[in-house]
């Protein structure tokens, strides 16, 4: 796959998204990459069982320790340099991101794409959430004081980026051709898969239409575009890393807030706003913005919690909620739609979330 033009979120539309494609990897290939591409010797590779698309493993080089994460998928994608980019570009302007040691998309000399990239030892807050429950909110003004801070980057065009155009562009020329990309194919599949009512689809169709013009920006800003607790490192008390950028985009400036509240209550976005507001003043119809936002966000992770038999799991998924069973989850999604239609018509504030 030469880009992405024809992806709105790739965990939703790559072509074989349904699909495995943690296809097994020769480890003989692994041992030659560390050792000869970075001439580290006497090492000890470690599979890591990673929750994202990629192949992970741990290389103990003794002294040194990294993170090696391989996407080996069946489309020959070759994000990953574009991702690099952005990890560079975030760590310039001192946003704790890992550091990318190595980097390889071109599947020249290896069947696959990978980054070599520094090892952050830190539990992810999600983890460390089901594990001590600690308050959510105490982090929530530090990362929304992160999302404004890389909202500095304002890359041209929007959506997903080019692989071979630098500096930073985005594949479409407008923000509304990245929003709806694919959203028919989205709604149609929840509909068909007697997931939406008919009702609400009609609903959500028109307040899309309605809400069009929110969509018209004159330029974009980084968005993270899968911004969770489960892609932040840290402690109880500080945030040591966002990693994870494999979806990143140039869009607008509410939607990283938006996917937090695709999982969090309004308290801790509240907080997160807070945050934000302390370092750039919000947009303009930022509330509106949100909503829209939100939909869009919840209907994409709708379709892959269907499609992939999420609602069927318990809460080992680190996506469901401790001491939320799968049937309650599919409710929560319901509900999250169904509140975003209720913001876009001004009968719930973000706090009530």
């Amino acid at each position: 796959m030469k880009n992405r033009k024809e992806i709105y979120y790739w965990k939703c539309d790559r072509p074989s998204a349904s699909k495995s494609n943690k296809i097994p990897i020769d480890i003989n290939q692994i041992y030659e990459l560390i050792s000869d591409d970075l001439d580290l010797k006497n090492l000890n590779i470690t599979p890591f069982e990673g929750q994202g698309n990629h192949i992970t493993y741990i290389i103990d080089a003794k002294t040194e320790h990294f993170f090696l994460r391989i996407e080996n998928g069946s489309e020959g994608d070759i994000y990953m340099d574009r991702e690099a980019q952005v990890l560079a570009d975030l760590k310039s302007i001192g946003i704790p991101v890992p550091s990318v040691i190595a980097v390889d998309a071109s599947r020249k000399k290896y069947p696959f794409s990978f980054q070599v990239l520094e090892f952050i030892n830190f539990k992810d807050l999600n983890t460390l959430y089901k594990l001590k429950e600690f308050p959510l909110e105490s982090l929530a003004f530090n990362i929304g004081q992160y999302i404004a801070l890389w909202q500095a980057v304002e890359p041209a065009g929007f959506g997903l980026f080019d692989p071979k155009l630098d500096p930073l562009t985005g594949l479409h020329s407008t923000y509304s051709q990245y929003f709806l990309k694919n959203f028919d194919k989205h709604v149609s599949f929840l509909q068909q898969s007697n997931f939406l009512e008919n009702e609400i689809v009609g609903e959500i169709y028109d307040l899309v239409q309605e809400y069009g013009a929110l969509l018209e920006l004159d330029h974009g800003v980084l968005v993270h575009k899968d911004l969770a607790f489960w892609n932040i490192l840290g402690t109880e008390t500080k945030i040591h890393s966002f990693i994870d950028w494999d979806d990143v985009i140039s869009g607008d400036p509410t939607d990283d807030i938006s996917l937090l509240a695709c999982f969090h209550k309004g308290s801790i976005i509240h907080e997160v706003i807070k945050g934000f507001n302390s370092v750039r003043p919000l947009p303009i119809d930022f509330e509106l913005r949100f909503w829209l936002h939100l939909l869009r966000n919840m209907i994409v992770k709708a379709v892959i919690r269907v499609r992939d038999g999420f609602f069927n799991r318990t809460d080992d998924l680190f996506l469901i909620p401790k001491g939320m069973s799968g049937e309650m989850f599919r409710e929560f999604t319901k509900e999250r739609i169904k509140i975003a239609c209720l913001g876009l018509k001004k009968k719930i504030k973000i706090l009530d979330l």
